[in-house]
């Protein structure tokens, strides 16, 4: 690194005053005679002057104090021509404010110094340049090995001497090298919060250094870039162990944030891609297409053999919530399969568990994971059954979910289970899908042969109407129609079948019809 002190000592030359700055960095070197050059400045530039228009004690002094405000490295003063030797108005000026003065004779022209320092710059820069791609191959090789963020944060920590952490967009910590040592918790904790205050506040994605005390001038945040068009899908945060981070470092941490987003990228197609495998094996299993052996085969992989059982979660948002539940049972060291299914007609959160524990157990834990992201999760467990009776597993949770929302008291359990089917568990013990058939059509046939110009619409009303226990407002919100239509369809309904939907009893006969025919679709 060009120092000060380095380039006098180069040049055959001798540090008048402010030794003790000596090292600072130069980024250039600027000759000039005007007696306020700062406009022309950027700071860290070595300043040449024979002091030509420094004729006064207060001209050079004023000119010391221009200098140090603008961030400049040091001051070069050639003699031999307007002043025979260092002025000492000037060399006080540079004592006091520790200033690197040094004394350029007649003989040493200040293009010499130039060259010195440009020759010395390029070949700094070249060799950062050189490093740095030799990190940037070791970093894409990482990526096509597959050594995940843990192997690519590890590798970034040792280029930068230090630490590298990944948070995602909301400021979730993602991957860290090292766990220990550089960064304390705490400190992780404030950056993240830091970068989520950012996406928040719609704040520009640019490169910055976090606003932590601990980290001063040792850390920089870089975005990582997502897919074309949309915001940056995280950060990458590189911390210095020691010594403030320099242009290599910063270098690193944009070269390194490609590479990153690169991996972040590639798990997301596989996780998109498991998720659509793990979706379209779900529908295969609830179908009822598969002989037991076939279904054994095609879920073993998932951990799960002769027996599973089948839990269910009702939340606003069941697809988002997949990889919480994924986590909330690998916490509890169960294998399962995870994905949301639309078979019940509304989305549900569905997964597959090995009938060796249980289920009820299982799905509570879960559960509990899945409440801080919704006001409400409905949650049900099956019994454990063989894989060949999945489909019929699925529907005896779904049907404890929806029998515990006919309580009306307040006190359903948190998972529901085949202790609460009532009813339900006539259908469920039914195993002739023709008298299941017979049953729904006796009760449903008349509504979709009245129904007409109104497009299935009955239908629908009637399982939001009985699903929302007879509440005008939250049945027509879930249809997006005014309740005056609501109520007009439900008294088209209790003339089609001749049932009053203001008793249980008859509620209760015609959802039973709903669920009837769902369970032989």
């Amino acid at each position: 690194m060009l120092t000060v002190s380095s380039l006098v000592s180069d040049c055959g030359l001798e540090l008048a005053a402010g030794a003790e700055n000596g090292d600072r960095r130069l980024r250039w070197v600027h000759s000039t005679e005007h007696p306020d050059p700062t406009p022309w400045l950027l700071g860290g530039e070595l300043v040449l002057t024979t002091g030509s228009r420094l004729g006064t004690a207060a001209a050079q002094r004023r000119f010391v104090e221009l200098l140090d405000e603008a961030g400049v490295a040091g001051l070069g003063f050639g003699t031999g021509f307007d002043h025979k030797r260092l002025p000492k108005a000037l060399l006080a000026a540079a004592e006091e404010r520790g200033m690197p003065l040094f004394e350029v004779p007649y003989e040493m022209p200040f293009i010499a110094i130039t060259e010195r320092a440009a020759r010395t710059l390029v070949n700094e820069q070249y060799d950062l340049l050189e490093r740095s791609a030799q990190i940037h191959e070791r970093l894409e090789r990482l990526v096509i090995e597959d050594a995940g963020l843990r192997g690519i944060t590890a590798s970034i920590a040792t280029s930068v001497g230090g630490a590298a952490l990944v948070f995602d967009g909301a400021g979730e910590e993602v991957a860290r090298h090292p766990q220990r040592g550089v960064l304390t918790p705490a400190t992780a904790k404030a950056l993240g919060a830091e970068l989520a205050e950012r996406n928040a506040q719609g704040r520009p994605t640019v490169t910055f250094e976090p606003d932590q005390s601990a980290l001063r001038d040792r850390a920089l945040a870089v975005p990582v870039p997502g897919r074309r068009g949309t915001p940056a899908a995280g950060w990458l945060v590189v911390v210095s162990e020691k010594a403030p981070l320099g242009d290599f470092e910063r270098l690193i941490a944009r070269q390194a944030s490609i590479v990153v987003g690169l991996e972040l990228m590639r798990e997301r197609v596989v996780r998109e891609t498991e998720r659509r495998l793990a979706g379209d094996l779900l529908a295969d299993a609830l179908s009822g297409r598969f002989t037991p052996e076939e279904l054994s085969g095609r879920l073993r992989p998932f951990g799960i053999h002769d027996e599973g059982a089948v839990l269910v979660f009702e939340l606003d948002d069941p697809t988002g919530a997949e990889s919480l539940l994924e986590a909330a049972l690998d916490e509890q060291g169960v294998a399962a399969l995870v994905a949301t299914t639309a078979a019940a007609g509304s989305p549900l959160l569905c997964a597959i568990v090995p009938g060796d524990r249980d289920p009820i157990e299982i799905a509570r834990h879960a559960r509990k994971a899945l409440l801080p992201t919704a006001p409400e999760v409905r949650a049900a467990a099956s019994r454990p059954v063989g894989v060949g009776s999945l489909r019929r597993g699925f529907h005896e949770a779904r049907c404890a979910l929806e029998a515990t929302s006919f309580n009306e008291n307040g006190d359903a359990p948190d998972v529901a289970s085949h202790r609460d089917l009532g009813a339900f568990t006539l259908l469920l013990a039914l195993q002739d899908d023709e008298a299941l058939r017979l049953y729904a059509d006796g009760l449903l046939e008349p509504i979709e042969r009245g129904e007409g110009e109104y497009g299935g619409e009955l239908l629908r009303s009637l399982e939001a109407f009985i699903e929302n226990n007879g509440n005008w407002e939250r049945a027509a919100r879930q249809l997006y129609c005014h309740r005056h239509t609501l109520r007009y369809r439900i008294r088209k309904i209790e003339e089609l079948t001749g049932r009053d939907l203001g008793r249980a009893t008859d509620r209760i006969e015609l959802w039973l019809a709903l669920q009837a025919r769902e369970l032989v679709k």
